[in-house]
This record gives structure tokens, C-alpha cells and sequence, in this order.
């Protein structure tokens, strides 16, 4: 529930109200804002009538949060989040660019990669170390080696680090070296991994399931903060539909219905949206235009020698053009690329 004081309501109003919500066994939220205070209630909706707030003197309303995803719901936090990743602010006005190859291969293949985007203005670095593949068989990653390389690269250019987990097991050992969690789309719905990630501040990257809903994906973020964590960004990167012609079918019709629904910063993942490098930038000035807060994008020093994903990584002159082209779409939409 969302309970809206009057103006004229004082501290100690919200606090007494506060703590006879936590009386009553419920989640009581604070939200101060600049015209008015507004608490919420999280919880069992029949216990919270018992209480008749709307009674209280200096209570405006009180209103029922309609979607199932609380914590996410633009209709309790009505302004824009932004998440700091390392010194980058994520969402509001901006419009970052995280980009890096798909996989950790070798020190020399992260340093001149690393070098090459943050050249081109790139606000923070990607690359696996983890990578669960479709095929066993597959380059699975060089796991803690890969973490180390990936920082050693990162913190030589001055760019913080997205990487992916997988496992429960392996939270605290990339928390060591990352910036922020990435999630990928098979592990959206992977409950405890979100449960334990929920359970840190440090920004996660919630990649949206290949054959997830849009309210399936804003579930899962509500994991992530009903554990405490708020530092929480979206990602759209294409799902499954029965059009072969590209890998996925980026749905960029999710990035205005999900910033309408919630006030999470949104990324868009061009690279495995489209699988083919040739799509990447003109998808990429698509989502600024569609009002993301920024890409995703694989870039890799030499894509015909990748041990992943090659076929839809930019070559760092391509990556080059793509962040010229973006400033002046997302100038145009009201967003700035520091």
C-alpha cells in the first residue's frame, strides 16, 4: 500500500505511522519527496485495513500497489532511479555504454580491447569469465583467472567492470573483482542466485530471459530489492520468437513499457538481440531513440579469432562510430553520453 501524508506532516507524523506498520507485521518503507511524504506497507493487504490509516489526521490517502512487483513499481517510487557502478551514474539523464568482449580470453586480448573502448568513450568494461554455453563443448570461460584479468584490464583504463555470475557459490569471489553483477537471461529466474545477490549493495545487471514476459522480468528484479538491494539495472536483449532471420528478436517495445511500469534504469543488449555485428549499430541508435539508458555491446580487438560470440562483436573502428552516431539520438531524446 502506498500512504501519501498531507504537507503539513511532520517527521515524527511518518515515524509513529512507521512503526505501527512494523507493529503489525508488515514492511514499512520511508520515501520522503520534495512535495510530499509518502510511506508504503508491504505485506499482508488485510492487515494493513485493520490499521485504518486513512484515518489519521495527517494521512492524504492511502492507495493499493496493483502489480505484484512492489518494490520495482514505478507507482511506490515514481522518480527515475539512478545506480552508481564505480563512479557511473546509470540512469536519469545519462546514457552509458558498457562495452568489452563477450569472454575473458587472455591478458593481451583484455588490455588492447579495453584500451580500444575506452578510446572511443565507452563509460565501463564488460567480459566473462563465466560463460554457461548451450554446447559443453563451448569455451566455458577461465573462470578466477578470468576475473583477475578482466580488473587488472579495468582498473589500467580507469573503467569499472560488469561481469557475469552464475552460481551462489561463486557471488563473494566476483564481488571481489566486479563493479556489478551481471545476470544472464538463463539465469533470470535462478531465485536463490537473486536472493544472494539481493543480499549485497553492489549494482547487479539483470539480464530479461530469453522466453520472459516483461512482468517476468520485473519479478525477478523484485527479488533483488525486497532482499535489500536497490542498486538494481535492466537489461533488454532479445528473446525468442518464431522470426529466424536474426538470433534473437530485440523487443525494444519493452524498453517504454518497462520504464513506464518502473523507475529501474534500462540497458539494451544489441549484440545478442541481433547476433550479427552488421545490425548492432543501427539497433543501438534504435534503443536510444526508444528512451533505454544506455547499451550493452560486445567489442572485441579481433572477432575472427573469438573464442565466443565473434559473429555479432563490433571491431573496435566500428565501436568508434557507433558511440559518434549515439550522442546525437540520445541528445535528441533529452539523454547526454558523458
Amino acid at each position: 500500500m502506498i500512504i501519501v501524508l498531507k504537507a503539513e506532516a511532520t517527521r515524527d507524523d511518518a515515524d509513529a505511522l512507521l512503526s505501527q506498520i512494523e507493529a503489525a507485521g508488515l514492511k514499512p518503507l520511508h520515501m520522503p519527496g520534495t512535495e510530499r511524504v509518502v510511506l508504503g506497507a508491504l505485506g499482508d493487504e488485510r492487515v494493513l485495513g485493520e490499521l485504518h490509516l486513512e484515518n489519521h489526521p495527517m494521512v492524504e490517502s492511502v492507495k493499493p500497489i496493483l502489480a505484484s512487483y512492489k518494490l520495482v513499481s514505478r507507482q511506490l517510487h515514481p522518480h527515475d532511479t539512478i545506480v552508481d557502478v564505480g563512479g557511473v551514474p546509470v540512469g536519469g539523464s545519462n546514457f552509458v555504454v558498457v562495452a568489452g568482449p563477450c569472454s575473458v580470453e587472455s591478458a593481451d586480448q583484455m588490455r588492447e580491447t579495453a584500451e580500444a573502448v575506452a578510446a572511443a568513450g565507452a563509460h565501463a568494461l564488460r567480459g566473462g569469465a563465466f560463460k554457461p554455453r548451450t554446447n559443453p563443448y563451448s569455451f566455458q570461460g577461465l573462470g578466477a583467472e578470468g576475473l583477475q584479468i578482466l580488473r587488472g584490464a579495468a582498473d589500467a583504463v580507469g573503467l569499472p567492470a560488469f561481469t557475469e555470475v552464475v552460481e551462489v557459490g561463486d557471488v563473494e569471489l566476483v564481488d571481489r573483482h566486479a563493479a556489478a553483477f551481471q545476470v544472464g537471461a538463463r539465469n533470470m529466474q535462478n531465485f536463490r542466485l537473486l536472493q544472494k545477490l539481493g543480499q549485497s549493495r553492489k549494482p547487479v545487471l539483470l539480464k530479461r530471459g530469453m522466453a520472459a514476459t516483461v512482468d517476468d522480468l520485473l519479478n525477478a528484479a523484485e527479488y533483488l530489492l525486497a532482499e535489500g538491494n536497490p542498486n538494481v539495472i535492466l537489461c533488454e536483449r532479445g528473446i525468442t520468437t518464431f522470426e529466424t532471420a536474426t538470433r534473437n528478436t530485440l523487443d525494444l517495445n519493452a524498453v517504454p513499457v518497462i520504464k513506464r511500469r518502473s523507475h529501474l534504469p534500462v540497458l539494451v543488449d544489441p549484440s545478442h538481440g541481433t547476433g550479427d555485428r552488421d545490425l548492432v549499430t543501427p539497433m543501438s541508435l534504435a534503443a536510444a531513440a526508444s528512451g533505454a539508458d544506455g547499451l550493452i555491446v560486445e567489442v572485441h580487438r579481433d572477432p575472427a579469432q573469438a573464442l565466443s560470440d565473434g559473429q555479432q562483436s563490433l571491431y573496435p573502428a566500428q565501436f568508434r562510430t557507433l558511440m559518434d552516431s549515439v550522442r546525437s539520438v540520445a541528445a535528441a531524446v533529452g539523454k547526454t553520453v558523458a
